[in-house]
């Protein structure tokens, strides 16, 4: 009968087409899941056999997952901010990193990256980005370590890479841990090497817009035994890190407890952000099309790019650094100073089109409402930061958006710069 459901998912999933699009009227979104019978059909088979918490098809996703990056472990969680979360608190736990140490960040990111820093009790230190890449600058990050520097986190920002073999050379040279946020970044690479395999750890998301999605979802990755044991027990509960096997399960004694369920001894205080089957299941079948969603990614962006150049007069068009893989969570688009138009002005054109447009994430986060008054220390002058804040936006590059789509957000962008001829 189970082979039966999933041979009818399927079929109404090869009939269930995209709707035709209709220019002026049909919407080119930012993102959404590129969805087949494979990945409805895997999270049923978790659904119809009741284990949907984690359990082997956590296991099995982030085995896959962990090897695709390129790391030794990878464990799974229920988002990219609880990745982030739990990553700092077990940098801390391990004394990697002191209660109360700066961490360098870049001052143009998303919330999630800065808030769990001052969660456990760190400081953010924000610095300046590099123009082209958007991505952390290592001369910046250079001028801002101090003796209070604990953590380098560069940030990968919408599928750029940054500069890690800069940055690697920077935290060896001052005996620093650097914690990569690989949100947007899935595929991307510096020559060759994935980036969430530089630094001590990283953390990915799998939010719905991204370039693979489990709907909600994260993963921290490690080639660190200590790390990996550490975030395996802190994602659930504090629970203990390693069991003995052929004991009885009633074995664990100590000064306090006596042959206690061992399911119910917490060695350190935990959280719950454990990932389920149903996720993981969607992460699976995701992770065998993540080439192919990137491939699509690049391939519209290179149409952009293509067509757009036209108009650099008055654009700044996204930046691939030499030797980097550029994964295109979007594509971004920055408003020259010289330009005879505002970035509000370019935006409601697009978005009068239907045409979904997003801001540069929190822009410069120094200047959000959440971090006022919070203990933070700012660098530099964030004169990049604080340009990409006003003037940057970005258009989706996902596999729904087709060539008739593409080509229609071309026929958009020329009609707006008809207006400046």
């Amino acid at each position: 009968m189970k082979e039966k459901i999933f041979e009818l998912v399927k079929e109404y999933m090869d009939a269930r087409k995209q709707e035709p699009f209709t220019p002026g009227k049909s919407i080119v979104k930012v993102g959404a899941p590129c969805f087949g019978h494979e990945e409805i059909n895997n999270a049923l088979d978790s659904l119809l056999s009741l284990w949907i918490s984690q359990g082997k098809k956590v296991i099995q996703f982030e085995k896959e997952y962990a090897a695709y990056v390129g790391t030794k472990h990878g464990i799974a969680v229920n988002s990219g901010s609880s990745a982030n979360l739990l990553a700092l608190a077990i940098l801390i736990k391990a004394g990697r990193v002191k209660k109360g140490a700066e961490v360098i960040v870049p001052a143009a990111t998303f919330t999630t990256v800065i808030s769990p820093i001052i969660q456990n009790g760190l400081v953010p230190v924000f610095v300046d980005i590099e123009d082209g890449s958007y991505n952390i600058s290592p001369t910046a990050i250079e001028a801002a370590i101090t003796e209070n520097t604990g953590l380098i986190m560069p940030v990968h920002s919408l599928g750029c890479p940054a500069d890690m073999e800069a940055i690697m050379a920077i935290a060896e040279k001052h005996n620093l841990p650097v914690f990569e946020d690989c949100c947007e970044a899935h595929s991307a690479a510096v020559n060759g090497k994935r980036v969430g395999s530089f630094g001590t750890l990283s953390a990915f998301s799998f939010f719905v817009a991204h370039n693979m999605t489990t709907g909600e979802g994260g993963m921290i990755m490690t080639n660190d035994d200590e790390l990996e044991d550490l975030a395996r027990s802190m994602r659930e509960f504090g629970r203990l890190k390693k069991y003995e096997e052929g004991k009885p399960r009633f074995y664990f004694t100590d000064e306090q407890l006596k042959d206690y369920d061992e399911r119910y001894v917490f060695e350190i205080m935990g959280y719950n952000v454990r990932m389920s089957d149903i996720h993981a299941s969607l992460g699976i079948e995701q992770l065998k099309k993540l080439d192919a969603l990137t491939d699509h990614r690049i391939q519209v962006a290179t149409f952009y790019e293509q067509h757009l150049k036209k108009y650099e007069k008055h654009l700044q068009l996204p930046a691939t650094p030499a030797g980097a893989l550029h994964s295109f969570y979007g594509y971004t688009l920055l408003v020259k100073d010289t330009a005879p138009f505002t970035r509000t002005d370019i935006v409601r054109f697009l978005e009068e089109h239907n045409i979904e447009t997003r801001a540069f994430l929190g822009g410069n986060l120094t200047l959000q409402p959440a971090y006022r008054g919070e203990h933070i220390r700012v660098a530099d002058d964030l004169a990049m930061t604080n340009n990409v804040m006003n003037n940057t936006f970005f258009i989706g590059t996902h596999s729904y958006v087709t060539e008739e789509q593409r080509q229609y957000v071309v026929d958009v962008f020329d009609k707006f710069f008809a207006q400046y001829d």
